[in-house]
C-alpha cells in the first residue's frame, strides 16, 4: 500500500485513519460504485505536498450512473508514503435520455 501506518484521508463527510481503515473505505465504496472510470488532472505541488484535480463516473446496482469532479490535496513522508489525503468532491446524477 502507498500509504502510510498512520495516514490519515478526509473523503466528503468520511474520515478514516491507518492502512487497515483506508484498505476498508475503498473494499466498501468499490463494491457500490461499479463501472468504475477515473482521471486525474496533476494540479501544483510543493515541498512534500501535491494538488490533483479529478472527474469520475461510476453506476450504482440499480443501474443508476453519478459523475463526481473536485479536488485532493495529498501528504507524503520522507519515504514517499502518502500521510494526509483530503478530498473534496461534487457529484451529480446522470440522467440518460433516449431518441426518439
Amino acid at each position: 500500500m502507498a500509504y502510510s501506518k498512520d495516514s490519515e484521508w478526509r473523503n466528503r463527510s468520511v474520515f478514516v485513519k491507518g492502512r487497515s481503515e483506508i484498505k476498508e473505505f475503498l473494499t466498501d465504496k468499490w463494491k457500490k460504485e461499479l463501472d468504475y472510470k477515473l482521471e486525474k488532472r496533476y494540479w501544483c505541488h510543493a515541498n512534500n505536498r501535491i494538488a490533483v484535480r479529478f472527474a469520475y463516473e461510476y453506476r450504482n446496482a440499480d443501474g443508476e450512473w453519478f459523475r463526481a469532479h473536485g479536488n485532493e490535496n495529498w501528504e507524503f513522508d520522507e519515504l514517499g508514503y502518502m500521510t494526509r489525503r483530503e478530498g473534496s468532491h461534487s457529484q451529480s446524477t446522470i440522467l440518460w435520455y433516449a431518441e426518439n
